[in-house]
């Protein structure tokens, strides 16, 4: 059985474990799978500036500072929706199963993985790209204002799902955001599924405040 499907555990049973979760025997593939930090900051400090410099000149400087803040409140909408519907979707097929737990179940079966707590570039760009054309296609040369706003929420995003399983993030804010995430993968992971624009938990009913571990059921039986 490949590495994939043989190490697929049920996220209803988080465990505390920093160990890499194999995903492909390849070696080539393997490596694709993770990235480092320092990689993600230079390629992102690179590429934000560069999609406002293609973007230069199709609106005025009000309205490009309007189109970053639509893209940025697009983004928040779109990461609670990817976590919540897609990574935690529950089916019955297996290729499925595979596939999501490529995505997001192998961060819950090995969350302090620090190679894996940003999402690697082979990845991250197709999506971006997927996305800007499409927003290319609804609003013309704007769109990539509006891009811009979705890629720094997206950049935002990354760096606070990695500072929470990182970091100590004794700040006010940091402190919030970190409790709020470990409630996720610790407590309840039918929960708390925004990581920076926590407000949409309690917009959609989905916020959890409880310290308590809820106790559910796996085919394996009752989980603690």
């Amino acid at each position: 059985m490949p590495p994939l499907l043989s190490q697929m555990e049920p996220m209803t049973a988080p465990i505390k474990r920093t160990a890499r979760v194999r995903l492909f025997r390849n070696e080539t593939l393997e490596r694709l799978s993770v990235i480092h930090p320092r990689t993600f900051a230079v390629f992102w400090a690179v590429a934000l500036p560069l999609i406002g410099w293609v973007g230069w000149g199709a609106v005025n400087a009000w309205t490009g500072l309007a189109l970053i803040a639509v893209g940025l409140l697009v983004w928040t909408l779109f990461e609670y929706a990817m976590h919540r519907y897609l990574f935690h979707l529950e089916t019955d097929l297996a290729p499925v199963r595979g596939l999501i737990y490529l995505m997001h179940g192998n961060h819950h079966a090995a969350p302090g993985d620090p190679l894996r707590g940003l999402m690697p570039l082979p990845a991250s760009l197709p999506i971006a790209a997927t996305v800007w054309l499409a927003l290319y296609g609804l609003a013309g040369a704007a769109g990539t204002w509006i891009f811009l706003g979705f890629m720094v929420g997206y950049v935002l995003y990354d760096v606070t799902h990695y500072a929470c399983h990182q970091w100590s993030m004794d700040s006010r804010i940091g402190t919030m955001l970190k409790r709020h995430h470990m409630r996720h993968h610790f407590v309840n992971h039918d929960s708390n599924f925004a990581i920076t624009a926590i407000w949409w938990d309690s917009v959609f009913g989905s916020r959890s405040h409880s310290a308590r571990r809820q106790r559910t059921t796996t085919a394996e039986g009752p989980v603690r």
